[in-house]
Parts: structure tokens; sequence; C-alpha cells
């Protein structure tokens, strides 16, 4: 494949639609050309922000309408003789306060999947705007006019990734492309290498998407990424998968 069929390769790559060979190749390409980079960047964006789009909330009025329904229950009409085989008496009376029972049951039960099923979807409308926010702030920082960038690969070559930073903004990003899902427990922690001393710069649990680094890069040298605990570390436990600089 040669290099000018590599470079229309972006958005199938931020899809996750190359076969594992290409994947290979493109990621080597793009470890030596930053437009490659911020192409993906902005495709990966885009179709964040496609996702979330999809998300289809139940309408506000629901939660409002079971809630009010709860202490109501249908009654019966009134009958002027016991229908035929069913109890009387204390015994009718008694069928009647379980049946009550059972419907309010169901009716509070119901109500309550409704109300679990507002809250997950608010959660995950929260989840989206949270990540089309970094999405849109990672692509802003990408546009800025002093915006530098640097790639590496991940331990065997495996994965890569690129760090965008900006003196005007005093802003890094970090974007991951292909590296292995951390394993359970764990996470990426990204750190800001001040002269040798690594300060923590945010955590990444996947191995793709994007991280506005937290901290100014002012003063560091570059960046580093290491798998730590998850919630992170004070200081790297592991040692680096990539060390991209400032350069």
């Amino acid at each position: 494949m040669s290099a000018a069929d590599l470079h229309t390769l972006t958005g199938a790559y931020a899809a996750h639609a190359l076969d594992p060979a290409e994947s290979a190749e493109f990621e080597r390409h793009l470890a030596g050309c930053p437009a490659c980079v911020q192409e993906v960047a902005e495709f990966a964006a885009t179709l964040a922000r496609l996702g979330a789009a999809q998300a289809v909330l139940p309408p506000p009025a629901l939660k409002a309408q079971v809630m009010a329904a709860l202490p109501t229950l249908r009654q019966e009409a009134p009958r002027t003789a016991p229908a035929p085989g069913r109890p009387r008496g204390r015994l009718a009376r008694g069928w009647a306060r379980l049946a009550l029972a059972v419907c309010l049951a169901s009716a509070v039960g119901a109500g309550g999947v409704a109300v679990q099923q507002h809250q997950q979807a608010e959660r995950a409308r929260a989840r989206a705007a949270a990540l089309q926010q970094q999405q849109d702030r990672f692509v802003g920082l990408l546009t800025a006019p002093d915006a530098r960038t640097a790639t590496g690969t991940g331990v065997g070559g495996v994965g890569a990734g690129t760090v965008v930073w900006s003196s005007s903004r005093g802003q890094a990003g970090f974007l991951a492309a292909g590296l292995p899902t951390p394993a359970a427990g764990t996470t990426y922690e990204l750190w800001f290498d001040d002269a040798g001393t690594m300060r923590p710069a945010g955590l990444l649990s996947t191995g793709d998407g994007v991280l506005l680094l937290t901290g100014t890069p002012d003063g560091a040298g570059g960046v580093g990424v290491t798998v730590e605990p998850a919630g992170g570390s004070a200081h790297p436990t592991t040692a680096p998968l990539m060390l991209l600089p400032f350069t």
C-alpha cells in the first residue's frame, strides 16, 4: 500500500473498520504523520458525538406520571349479591385486601423500574455530555496556532499514543489508538516528566480515546504512560509503556 493510499484511511481507522494487517500498517504510518494524527482525532470526536446523539431518553413527564399513579388503584363496582364461587364475608374481605396488596406491590415495582431506568438514562446522558466536552476541547487544542504533536508506539509495537500540547493555552492532551485494554483493576495513567520527576496528569481507562491532561505542560520535558491500579497512583509503580518528549 502506497503512502498516498495510507493517507485516505484515517476515517476507516477511527471507525475500527480496518483489518489487523491494515491497522498495523496504518499505525506505523501514523507514528510519522502529524496530519493523519489530527485527522484521526477529528474523526474520533465526530464519531463520539454521533454515538452520543443516539441516546434516547424517556419523556420528562414519565417519572411524574408513574409517581402520581402509585397511590391510585382501580376498584370494582359494588355488587348486590356475591358472585358464584367467590369467597364470602370475612374471607372475602381478606381476599380483597390480599388482591389490593398484590396490585399495590406490582404498581410500586413497576414505578421503581421506571425510576431506575430514568436514573440510568440520566447517568448515560451525563457521561455522553462529558465525553463530548472532552472531545470538543481536544479538537480545539489541536487547532491552536502553536499546537505541536509527538507520537510513539506501545510496548512491542502494539498501539500508538500521541501527545498534543500548546504553550499559549498551557494545555496538553493525549490520544490513544489501539493500545491493549487495561486488565481488570488497572488503568492507564499519564504523567508529566518534570526533569525526571513524574507528575500525575490523568487517567485513561481504555486503549482508544482522548484525554485532556490535568495540569499545565509548562516546565515538563514530555509525557509518560504507565499502567497503574484503578484510581491511579501518586508515583509510577510500573515501567513506562511509552515516553513522548516535547520536542
